[in-house]
């Protein structure tokens, strides 16, 4: 059986969509909150990023389809709860999302090479997306490749995911001619990381801001920085081009994350009305 993903595998949707917010949401405070929150509390909540009640709902909906949000009511409030599946997929996604990582030429190589017949060929775009979020880059058709410290995680989500038998793992120690240029499209990461440095430079150093204007900050930030992970595989810096900006992008979404933390815990806590130890948060 195939099973439904969340954050760490693939975004529900674009990034800043409702849906992708609310998996932001859930990653930093759902699991907080006891790992429930009501509906009317989250469309309040979400109004600082100017979501509207309707697209919350919509978008509750499709998270719940993909298994991971249950529907639950509590104390005759309507809400929603993580699953079980949703908890083990933002664990997952806690430690690519706030580590800084970057291969070393000494890591070594996983390669995934896969092979799905014809009665399961409506997977093959499925696996293909997985991979490639996970950080892959496609030697051919069925042969994709990453740094070694990515094989663990991809086996484990592929696992998860119910598409694990189809992929045969080798590691590697050297390859040969290694086409980074064919293999990942390092230019349109780069251009990535300078709209991201960018955007996020020009809002660094304000002056102290409401409560909700910093959730709101925070929420989008968290939204923003956690593409990343998952679409830059961490080649040694050997094979990248000079003045590569995953390290300073890293620094300012680090940054600005511990600028805007508290603050922003403190709005979801008015909201909420639950009480938390802020010296829980990561």
């Amino acid at each position: 059986m195939i099973r439904a993903t969340g954050s760490a595998v693939l975004p529900p949707e674009r990034a800043g969509s409702p849906g992708s917010l609310i998996v932001s949401f859930a990653g930093s405070y759902l699991r907080e909150l006891g790992g429930w929150i009501s509906v009317a509390d989250l469309i309040h909540c979400l109004e600082a990023v100017e979501v509207g009640e309707s697209s919350v709902r919509q978008a509750l909906m499709r998270l719940k389809a993909r298994g991971f949000v249950s529907a639950e009511r509590r104390s005759g409030d309507a809400g929603y709860a993580l699953t079980d599946a949703g908890v083990r997929d933002l664990e997952t996604g806690d430690r690519r999302i706030f580590r800084y990582r970057q291969a070393t030429d000494e890591d070594g190589w996983v390669l995934a090479v896969f092979s799905v017949p014809e009665t399961d060929r409506h997977l093959r775009h499925r696996l293909r997306a997985e991979l490639s979020w996970l950080g892959f880059g496609t030697v051919s058709s069925g042969v994709w490749v990453a740094p070694g410290p990515l094989a663990d995680p991809a086996r484990d989500l592929l696992a998860a995911a119910g598409l694990n038998h189809y992929v045969t793992w080798f590691g590697a120690r050297h390859l040969g001619d290694i086409d980074v240029a064919a293999w990942w499209d390092l230019a349109e990461l780069q251009g990535r990381y300078a709209e991201f440095l960018s955007h996020w430079h020009s809002i660094a150093g304000r002056a102290q801001v409401a409560d909700e204007v910093a959730f709101a900050r925070y929420l989008l930030l968290i939204d923003a920085w956690r593409l990343f992970p998952r679409l830059d595989p961490g080649l040694p810096r050997s094979l990248l081009p000079a003045g590569w900006p995953a390290r300073t992008a890293w620094e300012l979404f680090r940054d600005l994350r511990q600028q805007w933390s508290a603050p922003a815990w403190s709005f979801v806590r008015s909201v909420t009305d639950h009480a938390a130890d802020l010296s829980s948060r990561r």
